[in-house]
This record gives structure tokens, C-alpha cells and sequence, in this order.
């Protein structure tokens, strides 16, 4: 039997406007789905939309339309654009979806008939964009600290959950855990900025949302997004239905992917409601950066003055999936945030994937058909100094992107990956094959320099194939490589692919760019 994976990302509020930043958590959690697949694991990647609250409302009447007939708008756009990006997600839940709001309230009344939850009123300072209550002591400047907007003081009455009994268990979980919510510095904001001051009970339900989950026992209150939203993760599973066998079979999760803005309801919430529910903790809590724009969360250059192009509908026609893709992985670094410019990510599709990996491929396999008529060629086996420091470096980065991967580290992967292609650069610097082709007598030595490259190649391109799909599936065909899974097992065979199999050369995977004309392009479209 297959070990088992599962990584999820949040639900998202549903919208059409989606930027780069917005598709970060999404296109991370598909490469390291991939990657796990890769490996040959039985992989659960999940992804969906939160579809419930006031916000959702106010937004479907300004458009003269139902809830469900903008929410299905909504989602299809999105579905669209999981499709440009070569999303491979297994399971897409919908909040709105039947059996979603059945466990849901199965949920609530359980909680309640355990004595979690009891009803009182409330009254707080309310944020509608983020459907969060907030304390006056936890307003920035009077605002919502999350989104900067107004907040009003409302008053109804609702029902509570006891959050405030789980501070003791959530400060056992993070010390007998330390690797339950990374980065580590996650864990001091949640302990000394919201345990310590002292946990408040958690507002779980309204009366004045209507489009939401009515508590089944008190049709008056819909049930608020903490219950609703965050059980997603296992109610997708099946979770509370007749057929549970997934949730079985998968649970708990082995990493929640979660933008670090999102931590504090993950973190302390979800754990909590968990623990009421005397259900497995999810493995691992991922709280990632943001991809900064120009320093800081806006579209503008500080430089330039001038907007960025941040639509992934716009620039995936023109770069491709892959090369958006790429930048979303590459330029944020393992917990923190990132910064995002124009001129930046045309640097970088030059650089790495145009000079370093797309010429790789494409000068290699032109020497392979100029010197052997694309016959790979079989090496003796007789390294010289060039190829074995070769060797010895694809070895240790190898090693580097399966440590990295296990902390869901991209960034240091990819640059792991991009140093073996660089290292093959380097070995044709070093070697010059087309100094060794004019001798005869060198024959042998000229089919070890390729047969080095070509090799060096599929283990880089193996490695690559979760964080950019599209491109690689193109070399690894050129390759003769059909099940990536069974590929994966031979890393470590240096020479895996077959002696004499035709590798024809491929057209161009990422033209170089005119960074100037490609700047003004896209400030203009933005």
C-alpha cells in the first residue's frame, strides 16, 4: 500500500481578480503535491472556495444576482485559472456544497451537546470585509489590524465556543511539537500575542447573516465561519457521510499550506476545535510570506513609479504557466516574504530559464544529433576530473532538494535544481566537445561528455518536473521517459537512460526576452 499525502490550501473568498500574490499558496501546494507524487505517495491535494457570510450577499446584490448564481460565476473563473497554472488539485469543495453544510451542523451540535458551545450575546467591533470581531485593544489606528478597513460595534445574540479552555493544551501541543507550525517564528507570535494575554471565547454563530449554515437546532443562527470554513479540511474527506473511507484513509493532514495572515485561526482555532471533537491534529501547519510588490502590498514601482502587470490571466499567454509559476516559487524564501517587479521577473526568465535550463537543453541535444545523429551514446565509465566533480555536485544537490522539499522549502529547492543545470553549463565550458569532436582519436571521450550531459539533464529535469510541469514533460518526452514515478527510483543511476534510444532536439522552451520592450509591454497592460 502507498504512504500517504495530504496538503491542502485554504478556501478562498471567490473572486475574478485574482493577482499574483492571490495564487501563491495554490501554485506552492501543487508543486509540492507533485512532488510527493513523484515519489510514488497516494496523494489528497485539496483546494476550494468559502462561499458563505455577509460579504458574499452584499456582493451578489450589487450585481442584481442570487448568492449561487454569483458564487458560480465566481468559481468557474477560478476553476479557469487553476487550469492555466496546471493546478493538479484532487478534491475541490465548495462551502455551499450539500454535504459540506450537513457535517457542518452535525459538527455544531456535537459541540454543543459536549458543552463546547453555549449561547449568551455578544458585542464587538466587527470587520464585515474580513468577517473577524476584534477587541478595541487590537485595532490598529482604530481599524481592523488585518485589512486596515472600518470596523463597527454590533451587538446580537449568538453562540459561543470555549476557546478560551484551550490555552493550557495549545501551549503543550507547540513544546511536544516544534515542528507542528513552521516557520518557528509562527509560534512566538501566537504565544506571546494571543495565548498569553489570555484566550476570549470565539463568537461561532450570527442572526444577522442569513446566507450561511443554520444551526439545525436553533434555525434562527447561522453558523459562523470558524465551524463552517475551517472543517472544510475534513468534511472533504467525508467526514460525518455514510463513506468516511477517505477520511480514513488520509487524515490527518500532513501539511495545511496557510499565507502567515491566516495562522491565528489555523493555529489556535482549528487545533482547538479539534481537540473538542477528540480528533487527530493536522501534522504540520505551513504560515508562508507574501509576495511583495515594490516593497510592500501595493502594484505600484517605487522605482518607476509605474503599475505592475500582476494579472496571471495576462502574463500566462505571454511566459507561460511555467515561467509564472517559477517566479511565484523562486522569489519568496522559506517563511518570509518576497518582492515582486517587472523588470525582476524578465531577469529571471533570462537568466535561469532561458540561459541556464532552456539553452542546456537545447545546445546539448543540437550536439547530440550534429556529432551522433541523436543516438545516445554509451559511456565506458571512465571519468575524468570534469565529470566526476560533475557527479559529485548533481549528488549533493540531489540530496539538497529531498531535505528542502521535506520542509516544503521551494525556493532552496529550485535553486538546488537550477545549480545542477548549472554545473552541466559549466562541464561543457570545461569540456568543449566541439574541441574534442575535430580528434578522431577522442571519439570515446566525446560520447562520455554527452552521454554526462544528457544524463545530467534527465536527473535535473526529474527535479524539476513538480514545480514546472509543462516544460519538463517536454524534455522528459524528448527522453523517453513516460512514468515519471518509476523514473524518480533511478536518481541515483546515473546512467538510467537507454544506449542508443533517438533524442531529437526540441524547439526553444523559453525565447530570450528584450527586457526593455517587455517592461514597457506590460506596464502598458497593467
Amino acid at each position: 500500500m502507498k504512504e500517504t499525502f495530504y496538503i491542502t490550501t485554504p478556501i478562498y473568498y471567490p473572486s475574478n481578480k485574482f493577482t499574483l500574490g492571490n495564487c501563491y499558496t495554490t501554485v506552492i501546494c501543487d508543486a509540492v503535491a507533485r512532488f510527493n507524487r513523484n515519489l510514488g505517495k497516494d496523494v489528497m491535494f485539496l483546494t476550494g472556495t468559502d462561499e458563505h457570510g455577509q460579504k458574499i450577499s452584499l456582493s451578489a446584490a450589487k450585481q442584481g444576482k442570487t448568492e449561487k448564481e454569483y458564487l458560480d460565476e465566481m468559481i468557474a473563473d477560478a476553476k479557469a485559472l487553476w487550469k492555466m497554472l496546471d493546478i493538479s488539485y484532487d478534491k475541490f469543495i465548495r462551502t455551499t456544497d450539500d454535504y459540506h453544510e450537513k457535517s457542518v451542523q452535525k459538527i455544531f451540535r456535537t459541540l454543543y451537546e459536549k458543552g463546547y458551545i453555549y449561547k449568551d450575546k455578544y458585542q464587538g467591533l466587527y470587520c464585515t470585509p474580513c468577517e473577524s470581531f476584534w477587541t478595541q485593544s487590537q485595532l490598529v489606528d482604530g481599524k481592523c489590524p488585518d485589512c486596515g478597513r472600518e470596523v463597527n460595534l454590533q451587538e446580537e445574540e449568538a453562540y459561543f465556543f470555549k476557546l478560551s479552555e484551550f490555552g493550557d493544551k495549545l501551549l503543550k501541543l507547540y513544546k511536544d511539537q516544534p515542528d507542528f507550525l513552521l516557520p518557528t517564528s509562527r509560534v512566538n507570535e501566537m504565544v506571546n500575542n494571543f495565548i498569553k494575554p489570555g484566550l476570549e471565547d470565539l463568537c461561532v454563530s450570527r442572526t444577522s447573516v442569513k446566507w450561511g449554515i443554520p444551526v439545525d437546532f436553533d434555525p434562527k443562527h447561522t453558523i459562523y465561519v470558524w465551524v463552517d470554513a475551517l472543517t472544510n479540511y475534513i468534511n472533504a474527506l467525508g467526514y460525518n457521510s455514510e463513506d468516511d473511507s477517505n477520511f480514513r484513509k488520509y487524515w490527518p493532514a500532513d501539511v495545511h499550506m496557510i499565507g502567515k495572515e491566516i495562522v491565528r485561526f489555523h493555529a489556535i482555532i482549528w487545533p482547538a476545535i479539534l481537540m473538542a471533537l477528540d480528533l487527530p491534529l493536522p501534522k504540520r501547519l505551513f504560515g508562508h510570506g507574501w509576495m511583495l510588490f515594490g516593497g510592500d502590498k501595493l502594484s505600484k514601482s517605487k522605482e518607476t513609479g509605474k503599475k505592475e502587470c500582476l494579472d496571471p490571466r495576462k502574463l500566462i499567454p505571454l511566459y507561460s504557466a511555467d515561467a509564472i509559476r517559477y517566479i511565484l516559487l523562486r522569489e519568496i524564501p522559506f517563511g518570509s516574504d518576497g518582492n515582486y517587479s517587472t523588470e525582476g521577473f524578465l531577469t529571471r526568465f533570462n537568466s535561469d530559464l532561458s540561459n541556464n535550463y532552456g539553452n542546456l537543453v537545447s545546445r546539448t541535444l543540437s550536439m547530440l544529433k550534429k556529432y551522433f545523429g541523436s543516438t545516445l551514446p554509451t559511456a565506458d565509465g571512465k571519468d575524468d576530473e570534469r565529470a566526476t566533480e560533475l557527479k559529485n555536485a548533481i549528488k549533493e544537490e540531489k540530496e539538497k532538494v529531498f531535505k528542502y522539499m521535506q520542509d516544503f522549502d521551494v525556493s532552496k529547492s529550485l535553486i538546488s535544481i537550477f545549480n545542477i543545470f548549472s554545473q552541466a553549463n559549466r562541464y561543457i565550458e570545461l569540456s568543449e566537445p566541439w574541441a574534442i569532436a575535430k580528434d578522431p582519436a577522442r571519439e570515446q571521450e566525446l560520447k562520455n561528455v554527452m552521454r554526462n550531459l544528457l544524463e545530467s539533464i534527465r536527473i535535473g529535469t526529474l527535479l524539476l518536473n513538480a514545480f514546472l510541469p509543462c516544460c519538463t514533460q517536454k524534455v522528459l518526452d524528448a527522453l523517453g521517459i513516460t512514468n515519471i514515478e518509476e523514473a524518480f527510483t533511478q536518481l541515483d543511476n546515473f546512467y538510467a537512460l537507454k544506449d542508443g534510444m533517438i533524442i531529437e532536439p526540441l524547439p526553444i522552451l523559453f525565447p530570450r526576452l528584450d527586457i526593455n520592450a517587455e517592461t514597457e509591454k506590460l506596464y502598458t497592460m497593467a
